[in-house]
């Protein structure tokens, strides 16, 4: 549920659904990281933890009949979205039960049922999917809202620029989320990147807002501000996020780094300091919104589904040879 307007913080419902989602996400991609170092997962996997507050307090205002498009780092967005773990899982290990019937993989984790247009192995090419979705949505009238997650080495694209200047023209009810984790793959942005991300909004006219994206309240606070003056068609918004990804740009770089560091252990140490979700365990647990033995049946609920979604993917069959030739063409 969208927040009124001076809604800061979400209710206790709100925050313990996020809470769930968050670690459900971290979970996930904590097995995905350990499966693939175990030689059981076909394709290297690019892992969202350690960013989960942008996505699930972006996700919570949203509906089905919202719209998101992700990027290479989508396993996270999808099960935010409110996306089957089970479905997600299967796709990853490439079996006909996956949300794609095992045609898509790990980076095009996909379902128009629930709003999910897709992650995308093309940096920054969820951000023109969406732009496109936007202009659908004005055009029914229904105060359906479109949201482009994004990287910050994404937002040097130039298919940014020409979605900030139609988004804008057009008013279109769209929201662009920069989850800027800091690198671009293995180069500091930084050293990539010019100038303030978000300033990028202001030159065409569009409200732009940093958050510290390791905040849960500040991006769901954020993001309702958003989403409400996208439905009302007051045209679209951009939110700056500040998170990290504790794991690496893929799973695989190991092999082909050869020993190459791009960040220090202190820097992730830090970094880990500020884990979103043991951030909301300590504010649940302190305002006494949740007690420890909550918590630990959380935990175990979690484990469970991230268990059974694992087991069924494992149980599922593979696709049928024949399968190769659909799905291509409507």
């Amino acid at each position: 549920m969208s927040p009124t307007p001076e809604a800061t913080r979400p209710s206790r419902a709100d925050r313990l659904t996020m809470v769930e989602r968050m670690l459900l996400i971290r979970r996930v991609e904590e097995r995905l990281g350990a499966d693939f170092k175990a030689g059981k997962l076909i394709a290297g996997v690019h892992l969202y933890s350690g960013q989960e507050a942008v996505g699930v307090g972006v996700c919570q205002h949203l509906r089905d009949s919202d719209w998101i498009a992700s990027n290479h780092r989508g396993h996270g967005h999808f099960l935010a979205k409110g996306g089957d773990v089970r479905a997600m899982m299967a796709e990853i290990h490439a079996k006909a039960t996956g949300v794609c019937k095992g045609m898509g993989g790990t980076m095009h984790v996909a379902d128009l049922s629930k709003g999910i247009l897709g992650a995308n192995g093309i940096v920054g090419g969820g951000i023109s999917l969406i732009c496109g979705a936007a202009f659908s949505q004005s055009l029914q009238g229904q105060g359906a809202v479109s949201v482009a997650f994004f990287g910050d080495g994404a937002s040097t694209q130039g298919v940014m620029s020409e979605a900030l200047n139609l988004s804008a023209l057009w008013k279109l009810p769209m929201i662009f989320v920069c989850e800027n984790n800091l690198f671009s793959e293995f180069s500091r942005s930084d050293t990539v990147v010019a100038g303030r991300i978000v300033d990028r909004a202001a030159a065409y006219g569009m409200p732009g807002v940093q958050v510290d994206g390791n905040d849960l309240d500040a991006v769901w606070a954020a993001a309702g501000q958003a989403v409400l003056r996208a439905r009302a068609g007051q045209g679209p918004s951009f939110i700056e996020a500040f998170t990290y990804r504790m794991a690496g740009h893929v799973e695989a770089e190991t092999g082909f780094l050869q020993g190459a560091q791009y960040r220090s252990g202190e820097e992730v140490q830090a970094w880990a300091e500020r884990d979103p979700i043991q951030r909301q365990r300590t504010q649940l647990l302190s305002t006494q919104q949740a007690t420890a033995e909550q918590w630990a049946d959380l935990e175990a609920r979690v484990a469970a589904q991230v268990e059974d979604a694992v087991q069924f993917a494992i149980d599922s069959p593979p696709p049928p040879a024949e399968q190769a030739l659909q799905f291509m063409f409507a």
